[in-house]
């Protein structure tokens, strides 16, 4: 039977119930404007699998307290500061099925909202003395950005290795789901080795977070992305890299030009999905993410068995057997 994400919550309803007040208590402003977008972009909230791991790895490592929800709101606050800029930065009119903030307010204002999310969360860390909360955060957002930028700059020449496409998604994804995690245990415990285990496990899920994500671009669910949109980017991902990696010279060749010169032509993409369906891309992708899944499990075998655990433990297989 399918997870929900209702049943892996049930041990945290309440805090995630509370947490949603305090979230949006913390995006209050006295600026008309900007107090509209705020309400909007709490509106459209996600899955909310962030604070979702927060919760349960405090749950896992200790007794949920205040600066628990403090360090799942800060993340909340800092990421979605990430997201309003990278649409920006994308030219993104859409983000999950909702016009973003740059399509209705234009690019000006949702920089400046990007800018208000990151001061509401630098203030939230700093007026509570989360400083070690904080300094976990900002690492990541550090990292993301990086990576973000490493994939531009190798997007442009189309020369990734599979290592380098580790050290994108470690950066961009993983880095994030690593943070949600050592903040919960951090908000809990000051055992550090404790914190680093947590971290090393969420980098994990991370990985298998991206790759499940990436093997999307070459199925048929309902992703909220059109099919081959990584290939129309020039993102070379795991099942790409695989499949050219096994090619011949004439072969990759072709690919690659199809990639870089043909990325607008539907047919021609159909072309690159077939090529690294037929050259077993997709099986190898799925045997790396279980790897990283396997890996990610076995470190929470150190912990207890209670229920936030065993939510845990289900989150993760639900983050590589979604379908969007």
């Amino acid at each position: 039977m399918a997870l929900k994400l209702r049943d892996i919550q049930s041990p945290i309803a309440s805090e995630m119930e509370e947490f949603e007040k305090k979230f949006r208590a913390s995006m209050k402003t006295k600026v008309l404007l900007l107090d509209k977008i705020m309400s909007y972009i709490v509106k459209r909230k996600g899955k909310q699998m962030r604070p979702m791991f927060v919760f349960l790895t405090a749950g896992t490592c200790g007794n949920i307290d205040e600066a628990t929800y403090r360090g799942a709101s800060l993340i909340e606050l800092l990421h979605t500061a990430t997201l309003v800029h990278d649409d920006v930065v994308d030219d993104a009119n859409y983000r999950r099925g909702f016009f973003s903030v740059n399509a209705l307010w234009k690019n000006k204002i949702a920089v400046l909202v990007g800018d208000y999310l990151l001061s509401r969360g630098l203030l939230l860390s700093i007026d509570n003395g989360d400083y070690h909360l904080l300094k976990i955060v900002s690492q990541a957002v550090k990292l993301m950005s990086e990576g973000e930028l490493l994939q531009m700059e190798k997007a442009r020449k189309l020369d990734i290795t599979e290592e380098v496409y580790y050290e994108i998604i470690r950066q961009k994804t993983a880095s994030l789901i690593a943070s949600c995690c050592a903040v919960g245990a951090a908000s809990v415990q000051d055992n550090a080795e404790v914190v680093e285990k947590m971290h090393a496990f969420g980098e994990k899920v991370g990985m298998a977070f991206q790759i499940k994500d990436d093997l999307f671009d070459y199925g048929e669910d309902e992703v909220g992305k059109p099919l081959g949109i990584d290939i129309r980017e020039k993102k070379m991902t795991l099942p790409l890299i695989h499949a050219l990696q096994k090619a011949s010279w004439l072969e990759r060749k072709r690919v690659l030009n199809l990639v870089r010169n043909h990325n607008d032509n539907t047919k021609k993409i159909n072309e690159i999905i077939d090529f690294v369906k037929t050259s077993g891309g997709l099986e190898y992708a799925q045997t790396v993410m279980m790897r990283y899944y396997e890996e990610a499990v076995a470190i929470l075998d150190d912990f207890a068995d209670t229920p936030y655990k065993t939510s845990l433990k289900n989150l993760v297989q639900f983050t590589i057997e979604r379908n969007k």
